[in-house]
């Protein structure tokens, strides 16, 4: 049963190269590792070669490692649920990672507590169209004219933690950097409709541990962040605090305030756009550089906008 108040931690492996791998702090290594470490199972999101999110199970390190990094598209789940309730009732300890939706699916389909199951969920800004996602690869390739090999929808290595830069990367081995579809994403038109009356937008959430980018981090903990990522951790009752525990020789932390680490997610969920059915509209007949020019802020023009953006910025503070 989860507490009332979350006990609220700023995180940090402590193993550099494990931190760089991971998209913020590097939490869900630390914890997922104490699974490991006991002959457990992990269920998690991955990428396929075709570039699609759908959940795996893992009972190694290698196949855990595809699961770190942020996913900006819906996960398919396939039979997802019940091979982790086949898991749990042969007495596997488990640790099942997704959204708070995802989470909370997979209690209701349980029907009744298991020990042996810890529960993990990202805190979510919402779910974008993986259609959307396809037809912007669809897009890239054809203007560079070359093939995806990989993709980074937020390159960290490069650009540091704070920015949010999606990098593709060609089977020629070069490099594109973007912005178009984180854009697309933090204007909102491309969540899914339940999205927006998500009602796991508040402090308290369905799994034993949240997790999310520490955004607000040098309020909260001034002097911790170094931009190379720290992860946001609400332990939600006594199965999370002793996961977490069990995680603390591997990492940096540090206690915080819930005043002090709010985030629109822990609020309300975003307000669907008065642009939606514009949108869409749009997607389904015109070609995808219109999409980018007039939603994702793709293009000369809108790079001059842009910076004349931020100048106004600068001198109105």
């Amino acid at each position: 049963m989860n507490w009332r108040e979350p006990q609220v931690y700023a995180v940090k492996h402590s193993n550099s190269q494990i931190r760089a791998a991971s998209r913020s702090g590097g939490i869900f290594t630390a914890i997922s590792d104490v699974v490991l470490e006991n002959d457990g199972v992990i269920y998690g999101c991955v990428l396929t070669e075709d570039f699609e999110a759908i959940h795996i199970r893992a009972t190694a390190t290698e196949d855990r490692n595809r699961m770190r990094g942020s996913k900006y598209i819906q996960s398919n789940m396939g039979d997802v649920f019940q091979s982790v309730k086949t898991d749990l009732d042969d007495g596997k300890q488990v640790l099942f990672s997704g959204t708070s939706c995802q989470v909370a699916g997979l209690k209701g389909f349980l029907r009744k507590e298991y020990d042996n199951l810890i529960c993990v969920d990202i805190v979510c800004h919402g779910v974008p169209s993986p259609r959307v996602w396809k037809e912007y690869l669809k897009w890239q390739e054809e203007r560079n004219g070359k093939k995806i090999k990989s993709v980074d929808f937020r390159n960290k290595k490069d650009h540091g933690w704070a920015a949010h830069v999606e990098s593709l990367y060609f089977d020629d081995e070069t490099r594109v950097d973007s912005k178009v579809f984180k854009t697309l994403f933090y204007r909102h038109a491309i969540l899914r409709p339940c999205c927006y009356k998500c009602p796991y937008k508040q402090i308290m959430h369905p799994g034993d541990i949240s997790i999310a980018d520490y955004w607000g981090i040098d309020k909260a903990a001034p002097g911790f962040n170094d931009n190379k990522g720290v992860s946001l951790v609400l332990i939600n009752n006594d199965t999370g605090r002793k996961f977490f525990d069990a995680a603390c020789e591997n990492i940096e932390y540090r206690e915080c305030d819930i005043k002090d680490s709010m985030q629109m997610s822990f609020i309300k969920p975003y307000a669907r756009p008065d642009n939606r059915d514009n949108f869409w509209s749009d997607f389904n007949k015109a070609p995808f550089t219109h999409i980018a020019k007039k939603y994702g802020d793709f293009g000369l023009k809108n790079d001059i906008l842009n910076v004349l953006r931020n100048i106004k910025k600068k001198l109105v503070r």
